[in-house]
């Protein structure tokens, strides 16, 4: 077989845009060793290029004038990608993180992750600020040959506000990383000054609309002082806008910011946890779900179809939309915690979403794609 070329768009890694760029440092290097007669090149901006190189299988190549901001990146892969995949004679422009060139031009195949933008569009100011990316989202994946998400949620979704064609669009479920325990992870969390005999309740993801950590606050503010648990949200440069509801709802003997932490202090979190608590109106996946079912933490997570699919029969779930029921869910998961049977089943359930078996899915679509006629 005649050797292939891959280029993939990857102007927008910067090292601190969570789990898309996880999604691309765990698939690649399986992936490149799953199809060894592919050649794999990258395109970065100058944020990316040594944390690229750190784990790219092939030669990465940098546009300097593409910085870490996303108005550089989309601007990057409108007018750069396409012409460098042309000038390296790829035979196929992958782009991973939910967006890339505009156009038809070489063969594409592009992930989008979660149509988010449009499922919670969010206030007046966050709709405007979003309008340009959720634009060439929607472009990006139209003139695309094939589309790959993670979820059979986010490809309903993908259908409906993005338009693409149901048939063009493949499945492939995210993976999960493997427990990784600490030693003690309760030296390890001393920083965070976690009061002593009070259960522990964590959350992770960034501050944009559609994770409603304000909506967890706002239940945890109808718990019973005497019953409150303690909070860690996690996942945000400091300071964090969510001070402000923490303060008007007098959570701050109740609620830690602790910002970005580290995988130690991450998994220390999952290992001192009493429940995990995903009150997201939307996900793409919701890898922090498997994630905490994968060490055997309980999950309430709000009821919508996406995070049934992640979760199936092994968490439970509550309408987040509503303070007092889900306030009431989060009371009752902690007064009756899962037995070890329970656990052990969530973790089997979790263990099957592997990023061995998300490598050799997306390598088969690569595949296809490879081999179809373009558009």
């Amino acid at each position: 077989m005649a050797e292939r070329r891959i280029l993939v768009d990857l102007l927008g890694f910067t090292g601190s845009r969570g789990g898309t760029e996880t999604y691309v440092r765990e698939l690649l290097p399986r992936i490149a060793g799953l199809l060894p007669e592919t050649r794999f090149a990258a395109v970065t901006g100058r944020a990316g290029t040594d944390r690229v190189s750190a784990f790219f299988p092939g030669h990465v190549q940098t546009v300097p004038w593409v910085g870490s901001g996303p108005a550089t990146w989309a601007l990057g892969a409108v007018t750069s990608t396409d012409l460098l995949a042309r000038r390296g004679r790829a035979d196929l422009v992958w782009a991973p993180a939910n967006f890339g060139p505009v156009f038809r031009g070489v063969k594409r195949m592009v992930t989008v992750h979660d149509a988010i933008y449009d499922e919670v569009p969010g206030g007046l100011a966050q709709r405007a600020q979003r309008a340009v990316t959720s634009t060439l989202m929607r472009r990006s994946a139209q003139t695309a040959d094939r589309v790959i998400t993670v979820s059979h949620a986010a490809a309903h979704s993908i259908e409906r506000f993005l338009g693409v064609p149901a048939g063009l669009i493949s499945v492939v479920h995210n993976g999960s990383s493997e427990p990784r325990p600490v030693a003690e992870p309760h030296g390890i969390l001393s920083p965070f000054a976690l009061p002593a005999g009070r259960p522990l309740v964590l959350s992770v993801g960034n501050r944009m609309p559609h994770k409603n950590f304000p909506g967890l606050l706002a239940a945890l503010a109808t718990i019973s002082p005497t019953d409150r648990p303690v909070t860690v949200i996690a996942g945000s440069r400091l300071p964090d806008p969510l001070a402000g509801d923490v303060a008007r709802l007098g959570l701050e003997r109740d609620v830690i910011l602790p910002g970005w932490v580290s995988d130690e202090q991450l998994e220390a979190l999952y290992q001192a946890a009493a429940l995990y608590v995903c009150p997201s109106l939307a996900e793409g996946f919701g890898l922090p779900v498997v994630d905490a079912l994968r060490r055997r933490v309980p999950v309430l997570a709000h009821d919508v179809p996406v995070l049934r699919e992640v979760g199936g029969d092994a968490a439970h779930y509550a309408d987040a939309t509503d303070a007092n029921a889900f306030g009431a869910a989060i009371t009752a998961a902690l007064r009756t915690p899962a037995d070890d049977a329970a656990r052990s089943e969530a973790q089997r359930w979790a263990s099957r979403f592997t990023w061995d078996a998300a490598a050799e899915a997306t390598a088969r679509v690569l595949d296809k794609v490879l081999s179809e006629r373009g558009r």
